[in-house]
């Protein structure tokens, strides 16, 4: 029987989207052809009718998982100043629900170790879905107005962010996770969120060399 082609693709959405958050949930190794196709109701016969391969779902997934944060990144970039927009970033991604939404959450924390492992396809898609996020987050975050700070001030950000919820995600101890994580946004907002101060106004050069 053949179906139409609404069909097919509405199909190899439902594998994506089941994918993505398996991924994310228990790691690329962990979840096998046999889980997703599970979870999106299918059985697993049908999962070639729409990939080659585990590789090809990966790449794909993983593009789906990093696109999903694009309102959240429309939101931050919204705001009016850096440190509201950085404030928003920090608060959000370093909050209980997000640590314990791992199938929701961020993709970077999920599959980043997992990465360094993957071949291929694989690895080939979620390195440029990781590059595409970082440019979208220095467009959304705009820490600095010259393009190489930002970049650099963002990749640090991200960077500290992931870690922190990774540890906190990794202390079976609610208690020390929570303090991490407390303890973090406390810090990253004392680097991040401190407008600098505007240039002194025009007068006398006080520090002319002599």
């Amino acid at each position: 029987m053949r179906y139409p082609r609404a069909h097919k693709v509405e199909t190899r959405r439902r594998i994506v989207e089941a994918a993505s958050q398996a991924f994310r949930e228990r790691g690329v190794a962990e979840t096998g052809v046999d889980e997703v196709m599970r979870r999106a109701g299918l059985t697993h016969g049908g999962f070639y009718a729409h990939f080659q391969d585990k590789s090809e779902l990966v790449a794909e997934a993983c593009a789906a998982a990093f696109d999903a944060a694009v309102p959240n990144l429309d939101r931050i970039a919204a705001l009016p100043s850096r440190a509201a927009r950085a404030r928003l970033l920090i608060d959000s991604y370093l909050s209980l629900r997000h640590r314990a939404n791992r199938g929701s959450g961020c993709v970077v924390v999920a599959v980043g170790a997992d990465a360094s492992r993957l071949r291929g396809g694989a690895r080939t898609g979620y390195s440029r879905g990781l590059t595409r996020h970082i440019d979208r987050l220095c467009d959304a975050l705009r820490l600095s107005a010259d393009p190489r700070c930002n970049r650099e001030r963002v990749t640090h950000l991200m960077s500290s962010l992931v870690g922190a919820l990774l540890f906190a995600r990794a202390i079976d101890d609610p208690a020390r996770s929570d303090e991490l994580l407390q303890s973090m946004r406390r810090h990253l907002k004392a680097e991040f969120c401190t407008e600098p101060a505007p240039p002194p106004p025009a007068g006398p050069d006080f520090f002319r060399p002599i």
